[in-house]
């Protein structure tokens, strides 16, 4: 996710790539930084002392240890962005001094296609600036929607889970069609195109879920069956208990 944010900076303009700095223990990504134009720094505390604003595309479990080997070179001018899953802005603050500015993410992996969607949240001293910085750096990758961190846990469930609800609808929309005849490649090519275009359509029309579903649906016609299908079978509270399924799971992952 880290290389697919500051790619997007980088082709968007928002930074040029001499600019950016990168440390990594992965050395194929470090390679990668250097091939995008990016220096590349020997450690974390180095990579603090040359910066401005930090990204922190790290996994949760070595939070901890990344932010102490980057304590030591950190200034007080530095921003530092998170997009760790569960790991709170107090959890950040409480190790690099509660005076740091912290910006928590939730961003999703549709960026890797610069199509993310992201959650915001800011600690109470952020600036302007600061939330300027954030909406810079993911409006790169995608569109962003300020929070309050307690509803980062929501936007986890709803934003950053969100893909792999609409793989596993296309998961089953493929299998329902292979059984009514279509060969698994049509069906894909069928199912991955009408996701990708309704999305657009609702993106771009300006109109309601509720308001196009209505006009594709026809009184009496095969829409409706299936629609009516949908909620016999519960679809909506099967939704609805999921999504209440990943907040709670969030919220436990975040303590």
């Amino acid at each position: 996710m880290g290389r697919a944010i500051a790619v997007g900076l980088v082709e968007k303009g928002a930074i040029a790539a001499e600019h950016l700095a990168v440390y990594d223990v992965d050395a194929g990504k470090q390679q990668q930084a250097r091939e995008l134009g990016a220096a590349v720094h020997g450690n974390p505390s180095e990579l603090a002392a040359a910066s401005d604003v930090i990204l922190l595309a790290v996994k949760p479990q070595t939070m901890a240890e990344a932010l102490e080997q980057l304590k030591s070179g950190l200034a007080p001018r530095t921003l530092i962005v998170s997009i760790a899953a569960g790991v709170s802005i107090a959890f950040i603050a409480k190790r690099l001094g509660e005076q740091t500015r912290v910006v928590r993410v939730m961003p999703n992996t549709p960026a890797l296609v610069n199509a993310g969607a992201a959650g915001i949240a800011l600690a109470a001293n952020c600036t302007a600036e600061d939330q300027g910085i954030a909406r810079a750096i993911f409006e790169s990758i995608g569109v962003v929607e300020f929070v309050n961190e307690p509803l980062i846990d929501a936007v986890t469930a709803l934003s950053g889970s969100g893909p792999a609800y609409f793989f596993y609808m296309v998961e089953c929309l493929v299998k329902a069609a292979q059984q009514q005849g279509l060969t698994e490649k049509q069906a894909t090519a069928l199912a991955t195109q009408t996701l990708l275009g309704s999305g657009l359509l609702l993106q771009q029309s300006g109109e309601s879920a509720a308001t196009l579903r209505e006009r594709v649906t026809s009184k009496g016609g095969t829409t409706e069956a299936a629609l009516k299908t949908f909620r016999e079978k519960g679809l909506e509270g099967a939704i609805a208990a999921g999504v209440q399924a990943a907040v709670a799971r969030a919220k436990e992952l975040g303590q």
